[in-house]
């Protein structure tokens, strides 16, 4: 019983560090310090050493000799591979999909561009961005490709959320609006090079840590 607990705990842990760190809350490097998330959660180390496991296997955080457990940092090189696995894995996903796509699920993803045209903030934004490249694919109706989809989603927004926390500005995304067009009149061929090329671009910004010190930052933006 004592057990299921700890499990219950550590995936609540787990869980709540995950956003946290996803979001930007926590910036790469910071050390997660075992006291003080078991004081927080009123839990002792057991379950909280579990949670550090999960973050590992997630790629969220890893462990180091003599210096414990750090939120993972990632780099150029990282995002580019994100972005790379996205474009392949999308398009296939994309070409299943597209002959079950109905024009009221087109419709759905126009709303959804339109919803990440007017947001105010890179939290929303990220969320009807996500919610209309789902949208497009989810018909393939291959959910361990979908699964591991979702995953590279949420790597692409803990790029995005660790860059774009503050001062963010929505554009009108012209890519979203040619995807349709071209799934409109049939044309997937066209619709699958503009989703690749689409989800491989990556902005560039210099941030401010929660230390003080600047760094320059990259993220996916499409």
């Amino acid at each position: 019983m004592a057990k299921e607990k700890d499990d219950t705990i550590a995936i609540r842990i787990s869980r709540t560090l995950a956003e946290r760190i996803i979001a930007g809350e926590i910036d790469p490097g910071t050390r997660l310090r075992q006291d003080h998330i078991a004081e927080e959660f009123g839990t002792s180390h057991v379950p909280v050493r579990e949670a550090f496991r999960r973050l590992e296997a997630q790629g969220l955080a890893v462990s180091e000799p003599r210096r414990g457990v750090r939120v993972a940092s990632f780099d150029l090189s990282e995002i580019r591979e994100v972005a790379e696995m996205r474009a392949a894995l999308e398009v296939l996903a994309l070409q299943h999909a597209a002959p079950h796509l109905t024009k009221a699920i087109l419709d759905k993803a126009e709303e959804a561009t339109r919803a990440a045209d007017k947001s105010r903030d890179v939290r929303s934004w990220e969320e009807a961005n996500r919610r209309f490249h789902r949208l497009i694919i989810t018909p393939c109706a291959m959910p361990r490709l979908l699964a591991t989809i979702d995953d590279l989603h949420a790597a692409s927004a803990r790029f995005l959320f660790s860059t774009w926390r503050s001062e963010w500005e929505a554009t009108t995304d012209h890519d979203h609006r040619a995807i349709l067009a071209a799934l409109r009149r049939g044309d997937i061929e066209n619709a699958a090079s503009i989703l690749a090329r689409h989800v491989q671009r990556i902005g560039r910004k210099p941030v401010k840590t929660a230390s003080g010190t600047v760094r320059e930052s990259f993220a996916i933006v499409g």
